[in-house]
């Protein structure tokens, strides 16, 4: 069977090294590591949850390969696993940046285990916005499958409506991602937390909304176009 990602070594080179560093330094923290190790973070940057040195060490590594597995197993699962081949370029990049940015955390929380003092505010969220606008710039480009995407019963259901939903949802996406980089250096982080959760709520709603009534819209003019 063809892959529909067209896998190779220039596809692949990033994400493997990311997941070989990471294994090499689950090791190396996990020799250091007290027996608890904070693993949690509130609004102002507290430290506020530990975890054993174990699941700090190790979970994040696995975590982050068992996120690559599913992304090569994907397109071969997927029904429609011929439109992988229209945006494989697309699908590395998001890939490649989700992976990066989950080495970044597993690192952040590495470097706080062993007793470094950096501030998760101007490291984490920034990452993550860098992650939003990556995403949302190529959104627009992803073309109609079952598991990648914003999937609705009326996105699946049109390829117009389809592409118009991501082109918003990419714009959406870029100006969360925005606000999280800008937005981290706010003096009142309870502010900046409360608008960002807000802002999951409306690229997770707005986005089903809009492909509602675009197909609504749609399904109507062409019942008004003639024969």
């Amino acid at each position: 069977m063809p892959n529909p990602i067209k896998l190779s070594f220039k596809t692949e080179i990033l994400p493997i090294a990311l997941l070989l560093t990471s294994l090499v330094a689950s090791f190396y923290f996990y020799a250091n590591f007290p027996e608890q190790v904070p693993t949690h973070w509130n609004y102002r940057g507290e430290i506020d949850d530990y975890s054993p040195k174990t699941f700090a060490a190790f979970f994040f590594p696995a975590l982050n390969a068992g996120l690559y597995l599913l992304f090569l197993a994907i397109p071969y699962i997927d029904p429609k696993k011929d439109r992988y081949v229209e945006f494989s370029k697309v699908y590395h990049i998001f890939k490649d940046i989700l992976i990066a940015v989950l080495t970044l955390i597993y690192f952040y929380v590495g470097l706080a285990g062993m007793g470094y003092d950096l501030s998760i505010n101007y490291i984490i969220p920034p990452a993550i916005g860098i992650l939003f606008m990556v995403m949302g710039n190529y959104m627009g480009k992803i073309k109609s499958n079952w598991f990648f995407g914003i999937r609705t019963p009326w996105t699946l259901s049109s390829e117009e409506v389809w592409n118009k939903t991501h082109r918003l949802g990419g714009k959406l996406f870029m100006l969360l991602g925005l606000f999280l980089i800008l937005g981290a250096f706010l003096p009142n982080q309870q502010l900046y937390w409360i608008i960002f959760m807000a802002g999951i709520v409306i690229i997770a709603l707005v986005p089903i909304i809009y492909s509602y009534w675009l197909y609504k819209k749609v399904k109507s003019n062409n019942s008004k176009t003639p024969l």
